[in-house]
């Protein structure tokens, strides 16, 4: 009785969350297909398949330049943001720092603040300090934004390691260095690569910020996507957004594996063979 009163709930759930992914997933099936068109417009039907967009993409100058630009930054950004965020994340551990919770809110606020009060106080910040129209001043404005995604996922992993397995390696006599290399780290790798891989991603797409703070030297790939719109809607940006979301999902499915590998050769450590 109590598993057919929940069929409508389940249902109900079911379809709810079917009508989230179409509104996710619809825009980006009408939209990519067009990548692969030979036309100069943004229009269906395609008059044929062609891969000139993605040539286009290889041969140009400025999409060159701003896809080894997305590169360099998004790197940069990605390993500063996420020593910062598991650093933060150890820091902040069960809550063993006076005011954990302020700190944390502290270091989740990029997540909340928009993104253009961001961009114009580093836009101040950054022509004091001397670091506007760089390389380095851009991949700092992006580490913060990257931060709280590292800090979120990072925590999650700490949260699930059993504080058992700790104490265990402490009382047999390792030093705390250790124990955070044998037993913590292992456990938490898969949240550190999960951070690594939403702040590689953060920085790919964000815009708003390099508006800012970047230079025409920094032309990421999103900000040269978002100057094509202004001046010309060319299939190229759907070739450049079809990349995008490719690298994303390259990388998803990396930290995925990796993560998996991990828990594996920990479990083997952990459990030993008979």
């Amino acid at each position: 009785m109590r598993n057919t009163n929940r069929l409508p709930f389940n249902a109900l759930r079911l379809a709810f969350g079917a009508l989230v992914v179409a509104f996710l997933v619809i825009p980006l099936a009408a939209i990519l297909p067009l990548a692969f068109t030979d036309s100069i417009f943004l229009t269906y039907p395609m008059s044929g398949p062609s891969t000139r967009w993605f040539d286009t993409l290889a041969t140009s100058d400025a999409w060159q330049r701003s896809i080894v630009n997305s590169m360099i930054i998004g790197s940069g950004a990605t390993v500063l943001s996420t020593a910062v965020g598991t650093l933060a994340a150890l820091g902040l551990r069960r809550n063993l720092v006076p005011f954990s919770g302020l700190l944390r809110s502290i270091f989740l606020l990029p997540m909340v603040v928009p993104a253009v009060v961001l961009g114009v106080g580093m836009q101040i910040l950054y022509a004091r300090l001397g670091l506007a129209s760089s390389y380095l001043g851009v991949i700092i404005a992006h580490a913060v934004l990257c931060v709280p995604f590292v800090l979120v996922n990072v925590s999650g992993s700490l949260a699930a390691i059993d504080p058992a397995l700790e104490k265990a390696a402490a009382s047999l006599g390792a030093a705390p260095a250790t124990v955070f290399r044998r037993v913590t780290f292992p456990l938490a790798l898969p949240g550190i690569l999960t951070g690594a891989a939403f702040a590689f991603a953060t920085s790919l797409d964000e815009v708003v910020i390099t508006l800012f703070v970047a230079g025409p030297n920094q032309t990421t790939l999103a900000r040269q996507m978002f100057s094509s719109l202004r001046e010309n809607i060319s299939p190229a940006i759907a070739a450049a957004a079809f990349l995008i979301i490719v690298v994303t999902l390259v990388l998803a499915l990396a930290v995925r594996g990796t993560a998996i590998l991990a828990v594996l050769r920990q479990r083997r450590t952990l459990v030993p063979e008979e």
